[in-house]
């Protein structure tokens, strides 16, 4: 059954994502999607979606949204904590990592993201036509989403009317991203650069810059050396999110999933795909090393990170909210065995 989401107030910095537009680079057409598919997955499973499911990104601070038409369950994942107010007047806190389920009328305040990136789910994904094979949103093209933009007061986000009002909740531990360097698989321009460049890049550290957005993140620190100022630009070729182009001034920009199709700066290494979901919780001044792997080991460790998500979903537990008789338990409980006579004894 079709429910919604009213937007009381779009926040900043927020869009729908799904897993992305795929098939249509060679047109010019960015795949866009989730920044970090890991945080998505775990949002959407606490939601009881598959792991594409349309979502709410937040990159700053989180929407005020109205359901209409419930029952709803929402879940939250990431740095980021919301506050429900309940149709009837009362108020709870939405911790991340957990479900709520809301009520016709019920209303949810996100607050700000701490830090990177957050997602909010809903039960069913978010559900307006999609465009491209896709509902992600593309701000520079205008397409996806609603109306290809944030997130703005009015807008009806569609979803899914749960069947019944189910007072269980669902929650599970945060998800923790690998930690160490950001593994890279080098070239396929690394004949651009000095020698030494790629050993340098491995050595260095890397500060996140505030010049970053859903397109690339720029990179503060040790400058990367061409091996002259005219290998420093290229003849346009393909682009994909996570490589790592350097320019004339050789500090390096890791583009991300609203990245360009075609670029003209040479490209010393791409992030490989299960770490680039590591990329989106970055806040500017955090540092960054990168380690070089080949690609028998990146696909080792993409098939890894498939495996301890798979591991996360199955620890997902569920909870009564304060207030809720189990009833599930009392049935199955032996109330027999418990059973006291209130009449009086038989006397012989």
């Amino acid at each position: 059954m079709n429910a919604s989401l009213e937007v009381i107030d779009g926040g900043l910095g927020n869009t729908l994502q799904d897993r992305g537009r795929h098939g249509y680079r060679h047109l010019g057409v960015a795949t866009s999607g989730f920044l970090d598919p890991q945080f998505a997955a775990c949002a959407n499973a606490l939601a009881g979606n598959p792991d594409d499911a349309a979502a709410i990104e937040i990159r700053g601070i989180g929407p005020t949204l109205k359901a209409i038409g419930g029952p709803l369950r929402i879940a939250l994942c990431g740095e980021i904590e919301a506050q429900l107010l309940r149709h009837g007047g009362s108020r709870q806190t939405l911790a991340p990592w957990h479900s709520a389920t809301l009520a016709a009328g019920d209303i949810v305040k996100c607050g700000a993201v701490g830090a990177g990136t957050a997602y909010l789910a809903v039960s069913g994904g978010f559900t307006p036509a999609p465009q491209l094979g896709s509902r992600s949103t593309y701000q520079r093209a205008n397409i996806g989403g609603i109306a290809g933009r944030p997130l703005a007061a009015g807008d009806s986000l569609p979803c899914t009317r749960l069947a019944a009002h189910e007072y269980r909740e669902f929650r599970n531990d945060p998800w923790r991203h690998a930690d160490g360097p950001v593994h890279v698989i080098a070239g396929p321009q690394a004949d651009h650069f000095a020698d030494d460049a790629l050993q340098c890049f491995a050595a260095a550290v890397y500060t996140v810059s505030r010049d970053s957005d859903r397109m690339g993140m720029r990179l503060a620190g040790p400058a990367l050396q061409h091996r002259s100022p005219a290998h420093a630009d290229i003849v346009s070729d393909a682009v994909t999110p996570g490589c790592i182009q350097v320019p004339g001034n050789g500090l390096p920009i890791i583009l991300l999933a609203d990245c360009q199709t075609v670029g003209g700066y040479p490209k010393i290494a791409t992030v490989i795909g299960a770490d680039l979901g590591r990329l989106a919780q970055c806040r500017p001044g955090d540092e960054l090393r990168f380690a070089s792997v080949d690609l028998a080991t990146a696909g080792a460790l993409r098939r890894a990170e498939e495996d301890r998500l798979a591991r996360w979903r199955q620890g997902i537990g569920s909870y009564l909210p304060a207030g809720y008789l189990d009833e599930t338990a009392l049935y199955q409980s032996n109330l027999i065995s418990g059973a006291v006579r209130a009449e009086p004894p038989i006397r012989d």
